[in-house]
């Protein structure tokens, strides 16, 4: 509700501060904002200062899903058709720029209650966090508009690194603590946690749209084959496949995503299972998620027993669970 009371309202309502609102308001797992809220009380803030910060992080995250899903020409989000989908690609991008500068404000005007200190400094985090967002972003479609087939583990790592992780849960773990501590804490000590979480996070993503609840998981399934995105279990495949294969893999991601059939995508899917490369993803996630849960007592355990505590401790089993 706090939210959705940032969301201008007027004129012109139809092309602009309409669909402005479709993404934030179809719901979701909120897991951004929530993980800001819970870090930031286990440090010792208020649910009253936490809330301008936990917004922010929101409504970016819609503004770049707007944007994503124009990238990755999606259909589906949230269940429901995609918002270019809806009213047409350029409104669409012009509504996504819109949200994303909307989104600095309620932390901008939270002056008067966290300090025009505190603030620069979360602002100064949000710079750092949109580079290597849109760092993350660019090595994603890049690899696929030259339709890269020689990347290794490595590689899908450092890019979830840069394109998941740091809006996911470095970002709103680091402001939470800043908020909770006024800036004295160490932002550095949270980055195990934060990565390992956020790459467990991302994988199952991945595996969730292969073999995932439709109804549950809220977008198309095997549309990141469809979108050719090199995910952690095509980079697999592509390490187990033999040169005919591989050179297969190559000419079905050649095609242009229209033009793609499902028949391929099928094959693409059918070889994942034969290779047990969808297991494979599988177990590296959950070796992600106990270093989190590794990575959290070592950070967590000295501060005092609480339920947003308890909520950060649950996550690593969380994110690998969910369907």
């Amino acid at each position: 509700s706090y939210m959705q009371s940032w969301l201008p309202q007027g004129e012109p309502k139809e092309y602009l501060y309409q669909p402005l609102a479709d993404y934030p308001l179809r719901g979701g797992r909120m897991f951004r904002p929530s993980l800001c809220i819970a870090t930031g009380r286990v440090f010792g803030a208020s649910i009253e200062e936490l809330l301008p910060a936990a917004v922010s992080i929101e409504l970016i995250h819609n503004a770049l899903l707007i944007h994503d899903d124009i990238e990755d020409e999606s259909d589906e989000r949230r269940g429901k058709p995609t918002l270019h989908k809806q009213i047409g690609t350029a409104l669409a991008l012009n509504t996504g720029d819109s949200l994303a500068l909307l989104s600095l404000r309620p932390i901008v005007e939270a002056r008067g209650l966290l300090g025009s200190n505190l603030v620069l400094r979360i602002l100064e985090e949000f710079d750092h966090m949109a580079q290597q967002t849109a760092e993350g972003q660019a090595l994603d479609l890049g690899w696929r508009r030259d339709n890269a087939i020689d990347l290794r583990e490595e590689d899908y790592l450092k890019m979830v690194l840069k394109k998941t992780c740091w809006l996911t849960t470095l970002f709103p773990m680091r402001v939470g603590a800043m908020i909770g501590t006024r800036d004295m804490v160490n932002l550095d000590s949270l980055f195990n946690f934060g990565f390992f979480l956020g790459a467990a996070f991302q994988i199952q993503d991945d595996v969730l749209n292969l073999v995932g609840n439709h109804e549950q998981y809220g977008k198309e399934l095997d549309g990141d084959l469809q979108e050719g995105k090199r995910t952690l279990m095509l980079v697999r495949l592509l390490e187990l496949s033999s040169e005919s294969e591989r050179a297969q893999i190559k000419e079905i991601l050649d095609t242009p995503r229209d033009s793609r059939s499902e028949d391929a995508v099928r094959w693409l899917h059918d070889s994942m299972v034969a290779k047990d490369c969808i297991e494979y993803a599988k177990e590296l996630a959950h070796g992600l998620a106990g270093a989190a849960s590794h990575e959290f007592e070592k950070v967590f355990s000295e501060l005092p027993d609480s339920d947003d505590k308890a909520f950060l401790s649950r996550l690593p089993t969380w994110v690998i669970e969910r369907s």
